[in-house]
């Protein structure tokens, strides 16, 4: 089914009814999408300082008050439970569990964040002309961990998660100017062209999400990935922290053009 054309709240009351579990890339056009992270009360002023300090892979979109579960402006409805096809539950820095619904796990002490995703330019790219190669095969974009070092705040600390889109040599700058225009989703590239620089010796075997197609005359780009999170949850071992899986992200109701400068 093609979710390209349909509003937030449809795709999203097919989420929460466990009728769409998949990665959301290409969904709803024109409209911002976001990543997760939950933790508790006592981690939260270091994880928004860390989030302040890197604002590159961590863009705060939204905060969530202590205990609540509903949105306050990226969504005018919904509940933050339910409304990600995905969920990873982490417990020490591990992974314990994936579900789709985190009612279960919720504490009272529990404070959501919000933070940008680079999906929420892809609709930016296509209308400038430019290819966007997963969501054509259908797959979940390409993540990669890297050796960026990020700047450490109280207990959280860790490196940098990137995103990969191959791009045609001749639309590169043109990527990079789009992209460039909406600091509050990754804004510009941080790496083009040599992989190896920043840690990655594969482009064919992403961490996170699906290989793609890579032709000739093409550069692989990468971009700074929302979930640099679950890295850093996995170097700082919180008690307990729960993320968005990768790739299956919130569906705002705030539109692209309202996150440019």
């Amino acid at each position: 089914m093609d979710y390209s054309h349909m509003h937030p709240q449809e795709v999203k009351r097919l989420i929460r009814a466990g009728e769409i579990t998949g990665q959301t890339s290409g969904m709803c056009n024109g409209y911002a999408q976001a990543n997760l992270c939950i933790l508790p009360k006592e981690y939260a002023f270091d994880f928004l300082l860390f989030c302040m300090r890197n604002p590159k892979p961590c863009p705060v979109l939204e905060v969530g008050d202590v205990g609540s579960k509903s949105f306050r402006f990226m969504a005018s409805e919904g509940n933050v439970c339910k409304d990600f096809p995905k969920y990873r539950i982490w417990k020490n820095g591990k992974l314990a569990d994936e579900v789709t619904d985190i009612t279960e796990y919720w504490q009272d002490d529990f404070v959501y964040f919000l933070i940008g995703c680079s999906f929420s330019f892809e609709s930016e790219l296509l209308e400038a002309g430019i290819p966007v190669r997963h969501i054509e095969e259908n797959k979940n974009v390409p993540m990669f961990n890297t050796n960026i070092e990020l700047t450490p705040a109280g207990v959280f600390h860790g490196n940098m998660v990137v995103s990969m889109r191959p791009i045609p040599n001749h639309l590169v700058v043109k990527a990079v100017n789009v992209t460039a225009a909406m600091p509050r989703v990754h804004g510009a590239p941080v790496q083009i062209g040599n992989p190896k620089v920043i840690g990655i010796l594969d482009i064919s075997k992403p961490d996170y999400g699906d290989s793609v197609t890579v032709n000739e005359g093409e550069v692989p780009v990468f971009w700074a990935c929302g979930v640099t999170p679950q890295n850093v949850v996995m170097a700082t071992k919180p008690p307990v922290a729960i993320t968005h899986a990768p790739g299956h992200m919130l569906i705002t109701d705030v539109k692209n053009v309202d996150l440019k400068y």
